[in-house]
């Protein structure tokens, strides 16, 4: 039978899993996105914060779930294009 016992307190993703870095494919399909939109959106500053070695470019789930996040809204007529 299944424990149904929350993995924590507050039934909260881990700690380690949220600070883990992810690849841009990744991090695409996290947030629903093609890997080009998300390609575009670092060059021009939209995006989530991302950390690039090299040429390996990375992200935090935390970063993406920050990000998106602030971009959600309840409705269109409180939705501000600023």
């Amino acid at each position: 039978m299944l424990n149904k016992t929350p993995a924590n307190a507050n039934n909260a993703p881990a700690q380690d899993y949220l600070d883990g870095f992810i690849d841009e494919r990744t991090a695409a399909d996290f947030l629903c996105q093609s890997v080009r939109t998300i390609q575009k959106w670092r060059v021009t500053g939209y995006g989530p914060k991302f950390y690039k070695s090299g040429r390996s470019v990375r992200y935090r789930r935390r970063d993406l779930l920050e990000w998106a996040e602030g971009r959600r809204h309840g409705s269109t007529s409180s939705y501000s294009a600023a």
